[in-house]
């Protein structure tokens, strides 16, 4: 029985086992179409998930535990400084080769030692020459003879019927233009045009435009992927150089020791096609005659080329730099035989160098006899040392501080300066406080405008000192020490409030509240964290319980690493792609656009330190078409809390015209408004958290900010907790808590969220207009809007003057 029953069991077994399959089959039958489509919505929906977390996903407040790292060339770190000791000269520090990333090739010949370059054959017959005059002026007196001889030069030519192929001369301010653009390879022209180049210089002891341009001569001629003849197919230059005997009484003193520099490179880089010599003039005695003089010579040059017998007879070239000490030395270094290789007691090693293993070889050789390669050549000379010079950026007896001064800057020690804002005198007198009121809270007659460092690595079309103060990649001057500093900038601030005292309008109780500084913009003129010693001063700022507004142009990434965190960082960003911020923005350095991206990854890696500012000014015809989809990308990519859109303001000198910068520039507050409500769409399609918040139509300006960071129950709060910023630097008051993996609460460090302000004003909100209504806004006469008085409708509260 128990066997039968066994077998049986086995059986019944046996048979569901093979009915198994069956069943499934017919499931898979019945809903193999749903299951298909669900598995292929299951899969698509999972890789779209991972596709919008990598790409734009909202963002959120992480918390700030680990900071990101950015990497930073060496070039760009700060480099050693003399600080408080203009009598002692320290070792001068190199300045490092800037690489591209794609070199550019610039062709041309190798000047020999006997005969100049030629360059391609000019046709006197169908060939025209096009007249070039560069200048550089401060004062505006170089500027004023460049133009008359430019005038001089086309009057001259239309009066003369056989300088038919002598075309009308062009007049160019080297402070706006591109370097690259002329002095690298001539400029493009017709086929049939060649250029020739007169170049007008002043004497200066200051770091200007001009030394920025000698730098630029220099390094091109040194740089061994251009040719160090890249300037051979112009048909010829020559240079006058403008100086004052009483300051400078002989060549060997420095007069006219600029001019001369610049007439001893294009030589070099033109292959000896001076085609008239070296002119000087006295702007305190002969100038007048020397440049008469200078220019008729030219014209006869220029006649002889239109002719066709080149640069003349006699020594090659019609000007063979024979007397430039420096040019004999590459001559003799160009001749067969070096006689300082000679001394030695190794092998003479041929000039040529077949292989990189050779040149390696050759520096080891060397190495010893401290000496250095050309990498122009390829030959081994004699190293010297130049004396190291200490100097001051801006001295007393220089064009810039007059320009500066005259401007109502007060120049503290030899690089400072500081300047009353027109919003601060507005402010006293009633008459509204600018945007930053209506932001952040900041009062203007509070507000105290200043910089430690005048000079700048840009050249900017909108700047208002157009030239008038120094620029400079590297710091090399004498160095003030932050206290200094510190005590200048508020002596002379409070100075200059004293001088409102009598103007009339100004109300009692603001007179009395200005001084006290509250806060202070760093941003007046120049670059203020090239300043080697900005964290020190920021701290002396904020011990004295002043807040800091500090804005940089984003070209020195090592410095914006390291600053001590602020009240609030601006960044400018004048334009959204490269060839664009290269027009508006002239920088001096080449590797600009990787400056400028590596400051928006150190501003993105820093947004959780300080509170961080996009400044957009807006320049129609430079940086507003078709840019919205450029701006948006920047600000993806460096997420700040802020981002400020403001309209160019056109300060109606001439400089500015030279620099392509007219009225017709200055966008409209409507179209600035279209400008913002695009972008904001651009950026909510995107899925980044910014909305419009406030708004100062008078000065122009229209902010965007962070909702995730800077709203509190829907309603936008702006502005700043200045006494708790204080509070958490000096550690009164705690930072931000979160809960680690074991649930532990612990303080991470403050954060701008902790410092945030009362709630924006309702007057200040997007579509208000922005304006204190406590004040009383002042227009200009026929300026104002129009009154129109009706029964339930508030009368105006307008002034016209």
């Amino acid at each position: 029985m128990d066997n039968f029953t066994t077998q049986r069991t086995t059986m019944a077994s046996l048979t569901s086992l093979e009915q198994l399959p069956a069943e499934l089959l017919l499931i898979w039958h019945t809903h193999r179409i749903s299951l298909l489509v669900s598995a292929v919505a299951l899969v698509a929906a999972f890789h779209l998930v991972r596709l919008l977390r990598t790409r734009r996903a909202v963002v959120e407040t992480p918390t700030p535990i680990e900071k990101e790292v950015i990497e930073l060339k060496p070039e760009w770190l700060p480099e050693n400084t003399t600080f408080l000791a203009p009598a002692v000269a320290t070792e001068a520090v190199a300045r490092p080769q800037k690489t591209r990333k794609a070199p550019k090739t610039v062709r041309g010949q190798k000047a020999s030692s006997k005969t100049p370059l030629s360059g391609p054959i000019f046709n006197h017959e169908t060939d025209n020459i096009q007249p070039l005059v560069f200048f550089q002026s401060l004062s505006g007196t170089t500027e004023r003879y460049a133009a008359q001889v430019a005038k001089a030069l086309s009057e001259w030519r239309s009066q003369n019927g056989d300088n038919s192929s002598i075309l009308e001369p062009q007049l160019h301010d080297l402070s706006y233009i591109e370097f690259d653009d002329f002095f690298i390879t001539p400029p493009k022209a017709e086929p049939n045009t060649r250029h020739f180049y007169l170049i007008l210089l002043p004497s200066y002891n200051i770091d200007t435009v001009l030394q920025n341009f000698l730098d630029n001569l220099q390094e091109t001629h040194n740089d061994f992927r251009i040719d160090s003849a890249s300037l051979n197919a112009l048909l010829g230059y020559s240079v006058f150089g403008l100086g004052d005997k009483e300051g400078w009484p002989t060549e060997e003193d420095g007069f006219c020791s600029q001019a001369r520099e610049v007439d001893k490179w294009m030589a070099r880089l033109t292959g000896r096609k001076r085609a008239y010599p070296l002119g000087m003039g006295d702007v305190k005695g002969d100038l007048e005659v020397r440049l008469e003089e200078w220019r008729t010579g030219v014209q006869e040059a220029l006649t002889e080329i239109a002719a066709g017998r080149g640069l003349g007879e006699g020594v090659p070239g019609s000007g063979d730099p024979v007397e430039s000490d420096e040019e004999d030395v590459d001559d003799a270094e160009d001749s067969d035989t070096d006689s300082s290789i000679q001394k030695t007691s190794k092998p003479k090693r041929s000039a040529r160098v077949d292989d990189v293993e050779d040149l390696g070889g050759m520096v080891k050789d060397t190495a010893d006899d401290a000496t250095e390669i050309d990498f122009t050549t390829y030959k081994v000379k004699k190293k010297t040392k130049p004396t190291p010079v200490v100097k001051e950026m801006v001295p007393t007896t220089s064009p810039t501080y007059a320009a500066l001064t005259k401007q109502g800057y007060s120049i503290i020690g030899s690089h400072s300066g500081v300047k009353i804002c027109r919003w601060t005198k507005s402010a006293l007198r009633g008459r509204g406080s600018c945007y930053k009121y209506s932001f952040y809270g900041i009062q203007s007659h509070l507000c105290m405008e200043a910089t430690p460092s005048l000079s700048c690595s840009n050249k900017c079309v909108f700047c208002w000192r157009h030239g008038t103060n120094p620029v400079g990649t590297t710091w090399r001057w004498v160095t003030d020490a932050p206290d200094v500093i510190f005590d200048g900038i508020t002596t002379a601030h409070y100075k200059k409030i004293k001088m409102m005292k009598g103007v009339p309008g100004v109300r009692a109780e603001r007179f009395a509240e200005a001084m006290r500084i509250r806060h202070c913009a760093l941003s007046l003129v120049g670059e203020p964290i090239f300043y080697p010693h900005i964290n020190e001063l920021l701290t002396i700022m904020h011990r004295s319980r002043i807040s800091t507004f500090l804005v940089c142009n984003a070209q020195h990434p090592a410095q914006l690493a390291a600053l001590v965190p602020v009240t609030q960082l601006y960044v400018s960003i004048d334009a959204s792609n490269k060839e664009s911020l290269r027009k508006i923005d002239r920088p001096l350095h080449r590797d600009f656009w990787e400056r400028f991206t590596t400051c928006l990854d150190i501003l993105r890696a820093r947004r959780f330190e300080q509170r961080t500012v996009f400044r957009l000014t807006l320049v129609k015809g430079f940086n507003m078409a078709e840019e919205v989809r450029g701006y948006a990308d920047l600000i993806e990519r460096a997420l700040p809390g802020f981002v400020e859109v403001k309209g160019v303001t056109y300060c109606g000198t001439s400089a500015a015209g030279t620099a392509g910068l007219t009225m017709q520039n200055v966008p409209f507050y409507e179209e600035v408004s279209a400008f913002v409500e695009a972008l904001a769409q651009e950026l909510e399609e995107r899925k980044l958290p910014y909305g419009i918040a406030a708004e100062h139509a008078h000065s122009c300006c229209v902010l965007l900010a962070d909702r995730t960071r800077f709203q509190r129950n829907g309603r936008w709060a702006t502005r700043i907790d200045y006494e708790k910023f204080f509070d958490l630097f000096e550690g009164k008051a705690q930072g931000t808590r979160i809960e680690n993996v074991a649930g532990k609460e612990e303080v991470v460090g403050w954060r701008p969220e902790d410092y945030v302000g009362d709630e924006t004003p309702e007057w200040a909100l997007w579509g208000n207009g922005g304006f204190d209504p406590r004040d009383v806004r002042v227009y200009r006469k026929g300026k104002g809007p129009k009154k129109v008085e009706e029964k339930g409708e508030a009368k105006v509260s307008v002034v016209e003057i």
